[in-house]
This record gives C-alpha cells, sequence and structure tokens, in this order.
C-alpha cells in the first residue's frame, strides 16, 4: 500500500485514484500520521457485506443468532434463601 501525504493526494488527486484503482488501497497521511485509506469501490462493497450487522439488523432479522447460549429449562440453580416470618 502505498502512502502519500494529504497535500501531494489533494494536488495529484487523479493520479491518486488512479493509483488506487490499478494497484488497491492508497493511505493518506495528515502530518506523519496515518489518517484515511482510499479503497476502490469493489473492495469496499465486500468490506462491508462483510461487516457485522447492525443492532438494527439484528433485531428485524427473521432468522436468530446461534452465538447466544442460554442453559436448558429446569437446569438452572437456585439460591437457598432464609424463610421470611
Amino acid at each position: 500500500m502505498q502512502t502519500w501525504p494529504i497535500q501531494d493526494a489533494k494536488a495529484r488527486f487523479s493520479e491518486f485514484l488512479e493509483t488506487c484503482l490499478a494497484e488497491g488501497p492508497q493511505m493518506v497521511t495528515k502530518r506523519g500520521a496515518e489518517a484515511a485509506v482510499l479503497v476502490p469501490v469493489d473492495e469496499w462493497r465486500r468490506l462491508q457485506a462483510a461487516a457485522r450487522p447492525s443492532l438494527k439488523q439484528l433485531l428485524l432479522a427473521d432468522e436468530g443468532r446461534a452465538e447466544l447460549r442460554l442453559p436448558l429449562r429446569g437446569q438452572a440453580r437456585r439460591r437457598v434463601t432464609p424463610a421470611l416470618r
């Protein structure tokens, strides 16, 4: 992944975009610190599809998530408490 200072990315945006399309993601730095990445739209869509669903999507989904483990009914332990007078 090539790194571009923000000044170069702004001044040579067409070249920046063409490099991204030809070679893949391009990093932009601001004052030497990584600030952003330009990615081709196909890769962006792939990343979005692979991302975890939002809470809204989970609540509106027809199927349940198998990751939630619930104890079997009747197998939960109960505390013994002293009787009330």
